[in-house]
């Protein structure tokens, strides 16, 4: 799969099926940078077993503030549109597989 980017028009449609790792980000932000490739690989391996997106909390403040989102990266996981668990700052691959795998 691909990772696509959402909006506050249409994350509610995108988190409501399955598992879907939400990754909460802006361009400015160091850490985000580094943890983009690790959700490439994750997406490469795991794409079968969960959606990754990418909602940019600059252009996106009705999601960002619905979740509250303090910090980023945040990677808020969700399963069947309900929040199931969330990480907050730069997380290693192995972390976030596993956080996945808890779900898929």
């Amino acid at each position: 799969m691909t990772i696509e980017h959402v909006t506050d028009d249409n994350f509610a449609n995108e988190i409501k099926e399955g598992l879907v790792l939400v990754d909460f980000w802006a361009p400015w932000c160091g850490p985000c940078k580094m943890i983009a490739p690790v959700l490439n690989e994750i997406d490469e391996e795991m794409g079968n077993q969960v959606k990754i997106v990418k909602l940019n909390v600059d252009e996106n403040s009705d999601t960002t503030s619905e979740y509250g989102v303090m910090g980023i990266p945040a990677l808020i996981l969700f399963k069947d549109g309900e929040k199931v668990d969330q990480a907050i700052g730069f997380q290693p691959k192995e972390a976030i597989s596993a956080l996945i795998a808890k779900y898929a």
